[in-house]
């Protein structure tokens, strides 16, 4: 079990709907970057930061299910479409003079040259309250995001260095969010990779 040093205060959110586990903590950077040491490699819990508050996320079985299938499908449309996705999942980003660190849910860089920033993080979004993730992605410089909320997915992009919200994705223009959020609720990866494909080429079987 991982310990939470003895000098940050705790505050816990019981309003999450499906078992998503969120907790906010008073910090110091140094407290992130302990954390983050403590947890090693393990891709659980997440941990955010913005000015002085920690906010940790044990993530619920639909939480898990519904990036991963958004993650899977973006990735089947890139490799119909052509495109070089190189993906980075939970990649931890961070700026100490910036005061703001996050882990998304899933990220990606297109080409395979390597980046300081994802060009895309994707956020699940369970619960009310807790830090503002796009202020932390903001103040990190990753151009676009989506966020999925109560069944729509959002899409944000970073523009004279605020978000905006915008009807399509700016990386991926010809991709149908709709179709994809058609399909999270097909019973296996497999049924929502096959009926995608199906889509995208015309066909039938």
């Amino acid at each position: 079990m991982m310990s939470l040093p003895a000098a940050m205060v705790a505050s816990t959110h019981d309003d999450t709907p499906k078992g998503d586990s969120i907790v906010l903590l008073r910090a110091e950077w140094s407290d992130w970057l302990r954390l983050q040491e403590t947890r090693g490699d393990c891709s659980a819990p997440r941990f955010s930061f913005l000015d002085g508050q920690l906010q940790i996320i044990s993530p619920s079985r639909h939480h898990e299910r519904i990036k991963g299938y958004i993650g899977r499908l973006v990735e089947t449309w890139a490799l119909e479409a052509g495109i070089r996705l190189v993906p980075l999942g939970s990649w931890t980003l961070e700026d100490e003079q910036e005061h703001a660190g996050a882990e998304p849910d899933e990220c990606y860089q297109i080409g395979p040259d390597e980046k300081e920033r994802p060009d895309l993080a994707i956020e699940v979004v369970w619960t009310s309250g807790g830090l503002s993730k796009l202020e932390i992605y903001r103040r990190l410089g990753v151009p676009e995001v989506w966020t999925w909320r109560r069944g729509a997915l959002h899409v944000h992009v970073l523009r004279d260095g605020a978000f905006v919200e915008v009807e399509r994705s700016v990386l991926f223009p010809t991709l149908d969010l709709q179709l994809v959020l058609s399909l999270l609720g097909e019973p296996t990866l497999y049924d929502a990779q096959r009926a995608l494909l199906r889509a995208l080429r015309g066909t039938e079987g």
